[in-house]
């Protein structure tokens, strides 16, 4: 379900937030479907319960997950993240192609990135 990568230069609980958006988001994780505990997951990656807990804190707060006290962490409807969480996005990737085209690279390039980014995401 989830792969860490310890040679990525990226936080592990980054690495778990980017695994459950894309398990969400490609559907291989229905709407509703439970997530497993903090503690379970922790202990399937031998990582700290903290770290689980900060990746589910940050998704729940993005709208990819809600909880339920007493019954956990499930998936949320992709209709149902917000559309402001992906107006915040596309702000973002403005904000990112306007500086690259600034720092030189070519729409074409960046066309092509995004095509390949695309493709890379729905593996």
């Amino acid at each position: 379900m989830i792969a860490l990568n310890y040679r990525d230069s990226r936080p592990i609980y980054e690495q778990i937030k980017e695994s459950i958006r894309k398990l969400i988001l490609s559907g291989a994780m229905s709407a509703g479907e439970r997530l497993p505990s903090v503690r379970e997951l922790a202990s399937d990656l031998a990582i700290n319960p903290n770290t689980i807990q900060r990746a589910y804190r940050e998704l729940e707060s993005e709208g990819f997950i809600y909880s339920i006290a007493g019954k956990g962490s499930f998936a949320a409807d992709w209709s149902d993240i917000s559309t402001a969480q992906k107006d915040a996005c596309m702000e973002k990737f403005a904000a990112a192609a306007k500086e690259l085209l600034l720092l030189g690279v070519s729409a074409d390039e960046l066309s092509a990135a995004v095509i390949s980014y695309s493709k890379e995401l729905l593996q």
